[in-house]
């Protein structure tokens, strides 16, 4: 089958890679020169399937209002005469009830563990190298309270059978030893195991390489302009390039997917939610982090990538904004200083911005639509890196006629009617 792939982060990527193994003839279209130059370039680098949670969440409205009071905020909201956004945040608000949280939380743990399983026999079949790292997650807790509220996380995870360890401090400095030396900053923390990290900018420029000696046509600086329907079918697509047609398509844009599908009366609720990263080369790896350690005040995962330390966090609300404001720089510093002060060089340190398609339940959007041949794998939120080899798996067996290696309840875009 003729398939063309719209997009080539690290989900369109995956998505070609796998429907070229099934045997499909497979072309992806990018607007940038080359693949993961957006979402997928700097990311915080975590492959977490135990840490995979909707931040719609019970508290969360009490939360927001107490974080945006914070000097070094996780959240920031700019209030703009923007619908998508309201939307958005309504059904945002609508899914913070425990049973909502529970529902959508197992189901992202569902999809995330089947693609963690999926990366690493993919780095079995293929020897592909990106940074990886084994070792697991670090959650950690500055507070008491913090602590106390993992019950709930961990009754799920319990259910879905994902390991788990609940730290001390003790606990905490074996597992990041670099920790040690600011230990009254903490109180103990959820160690993840089996969550890995990994350039996924590395990564996805690797498997696109892989992808293309398979047969892969990549039309990259090119710009998908609309989607074509004759009736109920798509029949083409229009790019900047002119008209590209096939018999099926993947649409794999992240944030931009609802601007493509309006048009055809599809409204899908994702929303672009702004994320921060730095990125310091190591000079002292013994105060750096092992893996990846999770600042649970700050929202910031802190991971070590070869001979690099990438923060990763900040959840914004600005529409489609790319700027990159000093204060958002001062949060990740400011973390990067408080737990591992002594491990890298923040002199020569890189600041950068990506938009997460993030739906308000936080499970991403896989499969059919009401339109012929049109199917989508986007909605990733800031699990796309996760998430992104069991997506493109679960996709490539949509299209062959095959049944998904796990159940896709509540993965569709009908769970929004």
């Amino acid at each position: 089958m003729k398939v063309l792939v719209l997009g080539g982060g690290v989900i369109g990527v995956s998505t070609a890679y796998y429907l070229a193994k099934a045997g499909h003839e497979v072309q992806l279209v990018e607007r940038q020169p080359g693949v993961a130059l957006e979402t997928s370039h700097a990311n915080a680098g975590e492959i977490s399937p135990g840490y995979s949670a909707p931040w719609a969440a019970p508290g969360i409205p009490l939360k927001a209002l107490h974080w945006m009071l914070m000097e070094h905020s996780p959240l920031h909201v700019y209030p703009r005469l923007d619908w998508a956004m309201w939307r958005w945040l309504g059904a945002f608000l609508g899914n913070c009830t425990l049973p909502r949280y529970q529902r959508n939380k197992a189901r992202m743990v569902r999809l995330a563990e089947y693609s963690r399983d999926c990366l690493r026999e993919l780095r079995a079949e293929t020897g592909i190298h990106y940074d990886e790292r084994s070792l697991g997650t670090l959650q950690l807790f500055r507070t008491q309270q913090q602590l106390d509220d993992i019950h709930n996380d961990a009754a799920i995870l319990q259910a879905q059978g994902v390991p788990f360890n609940i730290l001390d401090r003790d606990g905490v400095i074996r597992h990041e030893p670099a920790l040690a030396q600011v230990q009254h900053k903490y109180v103990g923390g959820l160690h993840l195991p089996d969550d890995e990290t990994g350039d996924c900018f590395r990564f996805t420029q690797t498997l696109a390489g892989m992808a293309e000696q398979m047969g892969v046509i990549f039309h990259c600086n090119t710009t998908v302009q609309g989607l074509v329907a004759s009736g109920q079918t798509l029949s083409g697509v229009q790019t900047s390039k002119g008209l590209m047609q096939a018999e099926a398509y993947v649409l794999a844009l992240g944030s931009h997917s609802p601007l493509l599908l309006k048009p055809l009366g599809i409204h899908l609720p994702i929303y672009p939610v702004k994320g921060y990263s730095l990125t310091v080369p190591i000079t002292q790896p013994e105060h750096a982090p092992e893996s990846t350690v999770m600042d649970e005040t700050h929202k910031v995962a802190i991971t070590r990538l070869g001979n690099r330390i990438r923060l990763g966090g900040t959840a914004e609300l600005n529409g489609f904004d790319l700027s990159l404001p000093a204060k958002r720089l001062a949060t990740l510093q400011y973390v990067l200083s408080d737990l591992f002060p002594n491990g890298s060089d923040p002199s020569k340190a890189s600041f950068w911005a990506g938009l997460r398609p993030m739906t308000p339940d936080g499970t991403p959007i896989l499969g059919k639509t009401p339109y012929s041949g049109l199917f989508l794998n986007t909605g990733h939120g800031t699990l796309g890196w996760t998430m992104a080899a069991g997506s493109g798996r679960i996709l490539a067996a949509m299209l062959s006629g095959q049944a998904a290696d796990i159940a896709l309840e509540g993965l569709g875009m009908e769970r929004y009617g």
